[in-house]
């Protein structure tokens, strides 16, 4: 009978430990291993592949996208896209609604002379390998004249695309029209000052709350339709060129990036994060299969088998005394 005890305990614990991770696990941070990731200039948490993180390189680079696996910091399929020009430079990345993947070839380093820009938008491959996919190129204008920007987000549920500028003094939220079009120009107008030099921005997986980032700092709002509301400082750390910013698609981090070879991704807790908006507000539910800082379920059913373990230890030392 102590054997089948001490069987039947140490069977929970090595099952519980030997549980799926989950993908919040990869939520923690990671370091970039590619050496052909170099110039990181922006950051998208994949739902339809959780723990995989989208990177691109600025105007150093091609026409590429890169799946990162945020448990090793591997990238795991490098994506061309195909039927666009050549990119000029590459700031932003987002994923909108049905995984679509937006890239923001929104940079002027020549201080806004460039008459346009460009949004690329491609469908989120379904099998992490290295491969070509066909985007659509949209032309972008502003309705105040060029500038440059780095900040690209695609709202989670409307779909709809805004861009921030860079501006040392503060810049502006640009709104796009409520649907892109390959016919013509697409017409971005400002909407909504920002009180920051912005070089990434990322909504919240409820599209409730937008988090804009600098290189010394950051500020979060209250989206409010769009008639955004400054709710406090981001808790930004100190990179060498921090230009990538997103939520982890649990919506309990930032994970902030920064440009640089062997570059770290740094995650830190979401500020002031409201119970009943955030996607994971149920995650340390049974049936969730998560919790807060991720592994809630794996984690639960250790501490169960440990429990279980003691508790049978406790009755053997009863029963031989």
């Amino acid at each position: 009978m102590r054997r089948s005890f001490a069987v039947l305990a140490g069977s929970l614990l090595v099952g519980a430990l030997a549980m799926p991770a989950s993908a919040a696990d990869g939520d923690q941070g990671f370091t970039f291993k590619d050496p052909r990731i170099t110039e990181s200039s922006g950051l998208a948490a994949s739902r339809l592949h959780p723990g995989i993180y989208w990177t691109h390189n600025d105007s150093s680079d091609g026409p590429y996208i890169y799946a990162v696996d945020s448990r090793t910091g591997k990238t795991v399929a490098r994506i061309t896209l195909r039927g666009i020009g050549a990119p000029r430079d590459d700031e932003a990345i987002s994923i909108g609604p049905h995984n679509e993947i937006y890239l923001g070839d929104i940079g002027d380093n020549l201080g806004g002379k460039w008459p346009y820009v460009w949004i690329y938008r491609l469908p989120e491959p379904k099998e992490l390998k290295d491969q070509t996919v066909t985007a659509t190129q949209y032309v972008v204008k502003y309705a105040d004249g060029p500038r440059d920007a780095e900040s690209l987000l695609v709202h989670p549920k409307t779909g709809r695309v805004y861009i921030i500028d860079k501006k040392e003094d503060g810049g502006h939220l640009y709104e796009g029209p409520a649907h892109l079009s390959t016919s013509g120009t697409n017409i971005f107008r400002p909407i909504a000052a920002v009180d920051l030099w912005a070089t990434d921005a990322a909504f919240s997986p409820d599209g409730r709350q937008l988090a804009v980032r600098g290189y010394l700092g950051g500020i979060y709002y209250d989206w409010n339709g769009g008639r955004i509301k400054r709710e406090g400082q981001l808790d930004v750390p100190l990179q060498g060129q921090g230009e990538g910013v997103t939520y982890s698609v649990d919506g309990t981090k930032l994970l902030y990036s920064s440009e640089g070879a062997d570059s770290e991704v740094v995650a830190k807790q979401v500020p002031d994060l409201p119970t009943s908006a955030s996607p994971s507000a149920q995650a340390g539910s049974p049936l969730s299969g998560g919790g807060i800082g991720g592994g809630g379920l794996k984690v639960g059913a250790a501490v169960v088998a440990v429990g279980l373990a003691a508790l049978f230890g406790m009755r053997l030392l009863r029963r031989r005394g």
